[in-house]
């Protein structure tokens, strides 16, 4: 059987030189851009339309590599009910670990109060930039749950959302699993396409550097770097929270777990630098599906876990929410009691869910959120429109960290993944000679 598989380098292939490495030409891209969007803002500026093509190119493989990924996992199982305990324990520790993200940022911006001194009138704010955001559409949960479940499904894949493709794929895997032995050569295709697909994002990553610089450059000719310094305490707080939260909560979950998260940070640093150049964490879903699977994480478990991850477990998402809510409250002097922070909390628990379904989605759920409760004036969202981007960027990395770790972590509970090739594959990774993995196509 064809499948994806891990090509460690061998000594009579010469060594791929610094400059041929995917991370450092996204890393010098990103310098290229931060230097363009600085000395010439307004052509750094007009660069926007690379990163948007790029993140378009990626997105464009997200829907059907979810499919094929999520057919063929659960499609040649032969256990349903290990299908349904991956999803139902995916869930439970989503729920657990985004919730612990929202009380960091809640402790974090109580202990630092980045916002206190400011002084802000909301009504002096100029809210014209935020009107789309506030009358944007707020769903209740049935209206969130109807919209799981598509029209068509041409329209689910269409749309490009993830959540309706994995129910639809889901709804496929379970029937065509129960034809048996007849369904193998409709499973076989599925595989190819599903390496056919694969390939495919090899080609778009060629122009990753492209994506990113062209990305980077807009964000600091738009903003420029005077944005940072503006709201430095904000960011500084914000980025040391997210700090906090990867190497206190993840890392300790990762030890718990058998693994270093350190050498897995190191093994997934082209699609980390990848996620910084563009701030989305979907421009690295597919690999990072890929080098799960490299590591030894059985396909259905990867295929369940991460797409379902980027909807419910927005680690990074949830830490800015409540980052930009409190830094807006002590901004405008909005006295919040325990329980309105209790009430918040338990509000974006739920709002959050839905931060992936639209462009600045944490930006939106925020003023939603903001709007049901009556509490922070939504007009302060004004105060962070300047330093979003920013605050998006950190968050997506975390966002792709946490779902990585997410997947390893389900897949040990399932005994779905082969702890000792994982730990040999990491520890390969980050020996002082040796090359980046590849993703090759292998009978």
């Amino acid at each position: 059987m064809s499948s994806l598989t891990y090509a460690p380098p061998a000594s009579t292939v010469p060594r791929k030189k610094l400059y041929q490495h995917l991370y450092f030409q996204v890393l010098v891209a990103i310098a290229l851009g931060i230097a363009l969007g600085h000395f010439y803002p307004s052509l750094g500026e007009s660069l926007k339309p690379l990163g948007d093509v790029f993140i378009k190119l990626v997105r464009m493989m997200i829907a059907p590599i979810i499919f094929c990924t999520v057919v063929h996992g659960i499609a040649s199982s032969d256990d349903a009910k290990k299908v349904g305990r991956v999803g139902v324990k995916a869930v439970v520790y989503f729920e657990v670990i985004t919730t612990v993200a929202l009380l960091i940022g809640l402790f974090a911006m109580e202990i630092a109060h980045p916002g206190a001194g400011m002084n802000v009138d909301p009504s002096t704010l100029d809210t014209r930039a935020i009107q789309s955001a506030t009358t944007a559409r707020q769903e209740g949960v049935v209206d969130y749950l109807m919209h799981i479940v598509p029209d068509t499904v041409v329209g689910a894949f269409a749309r490009g959302e993830i959540l309706p493709v994995l129910f639809f794929s889901i709804l496929l895997a379970f029937g065509v699993q129960r034809l048996g032995p007849r369904a193998k050569p409709f499973v076989d295709f599925i595989e190819v396409t599903s390496q056919g697909l694969f390939a495919a994002i090899g080609i778009i990553m060629k122009v990753a550097p492209i994506g990113a610089f062209g990305a980077m450059a807009f964000t600091i000719g738009k903003y420029g770097i005077g944005s940072l310094v503006s709201l430095a305490q904000l960011l500084a707080v914000f980025y040391g929270t997210c700090l906090i939260f990867v190497f206190g909560v993840l890392g300790a979950i990762a030890r718990l777990s058998g693994f270093s998260l350190w050498k897995f940070l190191k093994y997934i640093k082209e699609e980390l630098l990848i996620v910084l150049g563009t701030s989305s964490s979907e421009s690295a879903l597919p690999r990072l599906m890929a080098k799960l699977e490299l590591l030894g994480c059985e396909k259905s478990v990867v295929g369940l876990v991460v797409p379902t991850g980027y909807t419910f477990n927005l680690d990074g998402t949830c830490i800015m929410l409540t980052t930009m809510a409190l830094f807006i409250a002590q901004a405008t002097n909005t006295h919040l009691t325990l329980w309105h922070e209790l009430g918040l909390l338990a509000l974006l628990m739920l709002t959050s869910k839905g931060a992936a379904s639209v462009t600045g989605g944490a930006f939106i759920v925020l003023a939603a959120t903001l709007s049901s409760t009556g509490t922070i004036p939504v007009a302060g969202l004004a105060l962070v429109l300047g330093i979003y981007r920013f605050l998006s960027e950190a968050g997506s990395l975390i966002n792709m960290i946490g779902n990585g770790v997410a997947t390893i972590v389900v897949a040990k509970w399932e005994r779905a993944v082969d702890m000792d090739r994982l730990r040999d594959r990491l520890n390969h990774e980050t020996e002082a000679e040796a090359d980046e993995p590849e993703l090759t196509l292998a009978k």
